[in-house]
């Protein structure tokens, strides 16, 4: 394959008038405008907000900002209802909007993220981490968690009673 070949850059013929550009740093005047307008650009911009979009399906947003591997998992936690908007469960079509706060759900924990910056690709992990603000309480020392209760070797798989009463243990009692 061959290379692609250069192009020529646009010159305008000798004696043409050009405009004048005297700028500033972080100016742009464009071709007949005025050196001293107030068109700039605004240098302090982080990446995550030139990456910014207006609106964004969740699956899209949860996986653009690395907090699921690839879309379909994204997709599946939202089917699954471990992605919740203002406690109801998040539908993976649903469209976000920046301030909102969404508790993810992902195994052995459950993240607290508010959106800061909406964005439909994804990005690398330093710009991701600056789309969303991580308000997860930190997890308990191992010290103060209990240890998993264990069956004795060869008691069997647990009775119903047995299970309700873990489950009411665990607090997990949907009847309590």
């Amino acid at each position: 394959m061959s290379p692609a070949p250069e192009r020529a850059a646009a010159v305008p013929p000798e004696g043409t008038p050009q405009p004048e550009q005297t700028t500033t740093p972080g100016q742009v005047v464009a071709p007949g405008q005025a050196a001293d307008s107030e068109q700039t650009t605004e240098p302090d911009r982080s990446a995550a907000q030139r990456l910014a979009v207006t609106t964004v399906r969740a699956d899209v947003w949860l996986w653009s900002v690395r907090l699921y591997p690839s879309r379909s998992a994204a997709t599946a936690a939202c089917r699954g209802g471990h992605v919740r908007r203002d406690g109801e469960p998040l539908k993976a079509s649903q469209r976000i909007e920046a301030g909102e706060e969404l508790r993810v759900r992902s195994p052995g924990r459950e993240r607290i993220v508010e959106v800061r910056v909406l964005l439909g690709k994804r990005v690398g992990a330093p710009i991701a981490r600056l789309a969303y603000e991580d308000r997860t309480p930190p997890p308990p020392p191992p010290q103060l968690l209990a240890a998993p209760p264990r069956r004795d070797r060869g008691a069997g798989r647990p009775t119903k009673r047995e299970r309700r009463a873990l489950d009411r243990l665990r607090g997990r009692d949907p009847q309590a």
